[in-house]
């Protein structure tokens, strides 16, 4: 059964005529009746009843009508979608870590969209460890990090952000640190600090600058993204250990001031595998450009 010979059938039962219909089709009248016949015998019962006014669709054909006509339909409408679509996007699986600042995100998703329409981003978030796995095991086709990537990798550094300090609104904050606060203020507090799975590298400068500092606040380690506040709580903690975006977004009441002496920061690498499909590579560089114009 072909769509030329329901078109003629459609077409026929609508003009009452097999002349006629072969007019409007513009196509000889044997060459439709041949494809009405054909359709008959595939379907296995008559079709039309003939009279001398032209043909009247048989109880069979009002059936198939009915059919026919949303089949068509559904037939133009994929057409139609097929020629309206352009190119294909390609898919490309991007790994985001925590603490990354929206507007950042946005520069880098925006140029991306402009430049490469065939490109299309599906995101997912995830710890740097979990991350280089994916990268790894082809599920992910770019990944940023928090921590210095393997040397295999094609890499590039992309953000570095200060670490400082939030302080519950109840601690009594001394205004002589201004905007900074020194390590060696902690010494003594309860202080909340992202899990060495998430921030490996800040994770173990903290530690190590605070001992070198003279400093030894109690330290409560927790793997979060997005609860601060009920890790806090849960811990006791009056401080948190965070760059300055997230602790805006998720602690905004609580006072935020830059680590010093020494000062801490958090970097953020791209990678991906050296060898990838033209359009991994080409969203990789476009990141890269919109990140470094800046």
């Amino acid at each position: 059964m072909e769509l030329r010979q329901l078109r003629y059938f459609v077409e026929a039962c609508d003009r009452g005529s097999l002349s006629a219909a072969a007019k409007s089709l513009l196509v000889s009248q044997p060459a439709l009746t041949r494809q009405i016949q054909i359709l008959e015998r595939e379907c296995g019962v008559p079709l039309f009843d003939r009279v001398p006014s032209g043909v009247l669709p048989t109880a069979s054909g009002k059936a198939l009508y009915q059919h026919v006509v949303t089949m068509l339909r559904y037939a133009d409408t994929a057409r139609d979608a097929a020629r309206d679509a352009g190119p294909v996007r390609e898919t490309v699986e991007v790994g985001l870590v925590p603490g990354l600042p929206s507007p950042w995100l946005d520069r880098w998703i925006d140029a991306v969209r402009d430049s490469l329409p065939q490109a299309y981003l599906s995101l997912s978030d995830g710890s740097s460890n979990t991350h280089l796995q994916r990268l790894r095991e082809g599920r992910l086709d770019i990944a940023f990090l928090h921590e210095p990537p393997p040397a295999d990798l094609f890499q590039h550094r992309v953000l570095e952000e200060s670490f400082g300090v939030a302080i519950d609104p109840s601690v009594d904050v001394p205004g002589d640190h201004d905007d900074t606060w020194p390590l060696e203020a902690l010494d003594g507090l309860d202080v909340l600090v992202h899990s060495r799975e998430q921030v490996p590298i800040g994770h173990d400068q903290l530690v190590a600058a605070a001992h070198h500092a003279g400093a030894t606040p109690r330290w409560h380690f927790a793997n979060y993204t997005e609860n601060a506040h009920a890790c806090l709580r849960a811990t006791g903690s009056t401080a948190a250990i965070l760059v300055g975006t997230s602790a805006a977004r998720l602690l905004p009441e609580w006072t935020w001031r830059r680590l010093i002496d020494p000062p801490l920061t958090m970097q953020t690498w791209i990678v991906r595998q050296p060898v990838v499909r033209t359009v991994v590579a080409a969203v990789a560089d476009t990141i890269i450009g919109a990140i470094d114009a800046t």
